[in-house]
Parts: C-alpha cells; structure tokens; sequence
C-alpha cells in the first residue's frame, strides 16, 4: 500500500519522494525491519493476552525431560508470525502481483486451517484437534488453487530464448546472399521447471508420460496438480512435525525463507538468471518481498518460541510455515530442490513413516511391534537418548544451513 501511495505522490502531487520505493532491495529491507518490530513487540502483548484467556497448551505424558514445565505454556503464537507476515507484505509490496497474491491467499487459507485446529484442542478441549480429513481436504483445496493459478494464468510466464527467422539478407563477396538468425526471447506459458544436478537444469511436466505412450503435452495439468497437492501436504504436515521442540520450526524455517529469498531474486532478475543459466521468471522477484516479511515474523518469533520458549505456534503457525514454504518453491519453479532444502522436515516426516510403518510391519509378522527410533519423531529419539532440547535445535539448524547451501550451489552444479 505504501509502494502505491508513494507512487501517487510522485504523480499527481509531484511530491519528488519514494524513489527507493521502485528497488526490491530496499522494500525488503523494511518488510524485515516491520516484520521484527511487529513480532517482538506485539507479539509481548498477544502472549499475555492468550496467557490471561487461559491458551494454554495441554502436553501429553511422554516421558521426556522438562516436559510437565511446558504445561499452560500459550498456545496458537503462530498468529503472531501471520500478523508478522500479512502486515509488511500488505504495505511493501506491490498487491497487483499474482505471485503475491497466491502467498496472501496461502498464508490466510493454511493459518485458518491451524488456527480451527488449535481452536478446537483449546477451547473446545477436544485434543485430537480438526479431523484429519479435513486438514487434507484443506491442503488438497490449496494445492488445486496454486495448480490451477499457475498453469492457466496468463501472467505466470517464463522467459525463454528462441531462433527467429533473418528479416534481411546480407550479400557476400561472392556476390551470394545468406540469411542470418538472431537470439530472441519471448514471455511463454511452460511447464518446465528446475531440476538439480542435471545439464540443462530443466525438466518439463509436459514430457514425463510421454515415456508411457502418452503425447507431448498430453495430460500435463493432472500431473502438475498432483505433483502440487502431494508438495503441499508433505512440507505443511512436515512443518507441523518438527514444531515439537522450542525453536525448532522456527529456526529452521527462518533458514528455508533466506534461502528462498535468493532464489526468488536470481529467479526475477534477468542478469543473475543468465549468468546461472536458469530460467528468468518475469515478476517474481516481487517475491523477495514476501520472503522478507516471512524471514523476518520467523527471527521475531523466535525471540518468544526459543529454549524455554514462552509462547509455542501451534497448528496455526505451523501449517501456515509449511504451505507458505511449499507454494513459495513451486511459483518460482525450485520444488523439485524442495528434498534438499526442507531436509529436516524430509527426515522428520520419514522417521515418523519408517515408525509407524515398521511396528505395524513386526506386529502383524511376529506378534509384537518393535521400533527403529525410541521415538518418533527424530527430534524426539535425541530427547530420549539423553541430549538436551538446545543442543538438538542448534545441531538441526546447522544441518538446515548446510543443506540450504548445497541448494544454492545446484544451480551451477550440473
């Protein structure tokens, strides 16, 4: 809103002011610095406010240490990375964007999502929470949004070079004329997407069942939205699981918006997406923006979610983290980097499968169902065998940095 204000300034009143306004750069910056005021803050006062309504979280008897201390402890905080979030993108970035306006809609669909879950295990006191069919249902509507936005929105493009034929002849010494092609680019719906450690780091959805006998292009869009709906459910539920222990999510997610943030910029920058030889994806550098905010609500949050954290997100941050992570990969064309980069939610998920999976597996064979961890999830397993929460989140996050590094290197790796 500011970024138009500033505008109009400049247009009707002629008032020579804003001219950082038109610089992604500096509109990030102050999305941050918002973020962070918003976050520690007000999110003081949102805690007493769900400390004195009695939103509390009610910790169920697993025998881990300091367990019983985070009994009472508020609840639902994760209205506080929303809030972090919805406020320094509503005034920094320009709202005509369609990559903008899909995070706006996620951020509000996955945290209305968490925040019905979290209202029903505190209010209603019921702590299975929303039925779990509804979660899908909810993450399953979303996916099919992103989907359908991206495959069919005229303004969700990307920048590719083609030959054009010579408009003009040009006469040699021989007295011959040759026709020479020249480089151009064009703006084209594709369906292409970024692929690691491969040559020409593409790879097209339009292609793949063309391997079973289908036509090229033939079938694409179901392919896409499953591909879609299965990233949106795997990172949000993935999100959701690590949210176990104080700063956790939190930290990790931080690191995941960082380095979603420099691929939204390379991505959006023309310069930077020669040079990396990746695709050019015109208006989503906006995006960097957005990552800002989110970047920004995380750190804040983390001020009041950190080792003995004071305030825990819920469903509602959570679910929110996840679908915004998710959505945010797929329209800058990064999803397929999602295994590498959202690592920890990746082993959590699956140690989480491998659990259930492998005592169901012994119990139906011999009777009894054993375990690979001593509990799941992985965070969890470090807890029993001795290790303190701190030193569990630290040695995660530096596990979160290397695999955010190795993401960024792959897109000059091939």
């Amino acid at each position: 809103m500011l970024y138009y204000l500033v505008e109009y300034l400049k247009e009707y009143m002629h008032i020579p002011a804003g001219g950082l306004f038109n610089f992604i750069s500096f509109r990030t910056a102050m999305a941050v610095i918002l973020s962070l005021v918003i976050t520690t803050l007000y999110g003081g006062r949102l805690i007493n406010m769900l400390r004195n309504r009695q939103v509390g979280e009610t910790v169920r008897d697993l025998g881990l240490e300091g367990e019983s201390q985070k009994q009472g402890t508020p609840t639902m905080g994760g209205l506080i990375i929303i809030g972090g979030i919805l406020i320094p993108t509503l005034l920094f970035a320009k709202l005509e964007n369609i990559y903008i306006i899909l995070m706006l809609v996620t951020t509000v669909w996955m945290g209305a999502i968490g925040f019905l879950d979290d209202y029903i295990k505190v209010f209603k006191k019921n702590k299975e929470g929303l039925a779990g069919r509804f979660k899908i249902i909810g993450q399953v509507g979303l996916g099919i949004i992103i989907a359908v936005t991206m495959y069919y929105h005229p303004s969700i493009v990307v920048r590719q070079k083609v030959v054009a034929p010579a408009v003009s002849q040009i006469e040699n010494t021989s007295n011959t004329t040759s026709t020479q092609a020249s480089i151009q680019t064009e703006d084209v719906k594709s369906t292409k997407t970024n692929i690691p450690f491969y040559k020409k780091n593409e790879f097209d959805y339009g292609n793949v069942l063309t391997l079973f006998g289908a036509k090229e292009g033939q079938f694409v869009f179901p392919l896409f939205l499953i591909v879609v709906v299965f990233i949106v459910a795997a990172v949000s539920n993935g999100a959701n699981i690590t949210d176990g222990i104080d700063g956790l999510a939190t930290g990790s997610s931080a690191i995941i918006g960082i380095t979603l943030a420099i691929l939204a910029y390379v991505s959006g920058n023309t310069i930077f997406a020669e040079y990396l030889n990746i695709m050019y994806i015109p208006d989503s550098g906006e995006l960097v923006v957005f990552a800002g905010a989110f970047v920004g609500a995380c750190v804040g949050f983390l001020w009041y979610n950190s080792y003995p954290a004071q305030v825990f997100m819920g469903d509602t941050g959570s679910l929110a983290i996840g679908g915004i992570i998710a959505a945010f990969a797929i329209m800058i064309r990064k999803e397929l980097l999602i295994p590498v980069l959202c690592g920890v939610f990746l082993i959590e998920n699956l140690s989480v499968i491998l659990q259930v999976g492998y005592f169901k597996y012994t119990k139906k064979k011999f009777g009894a169902g054993k375990r690979i961890f001593l509990m799941s999830p992985l965070h969890h397993h470090f807890q029993m065998k001795g290790y303190h929460e701190s030193k569990i989140v630290t040695r995660f996050w530096i596990i979160g940095i290397l695999l955010a590094i190795i993401t960024i290197v792959t897109l000059k790796v091939r």
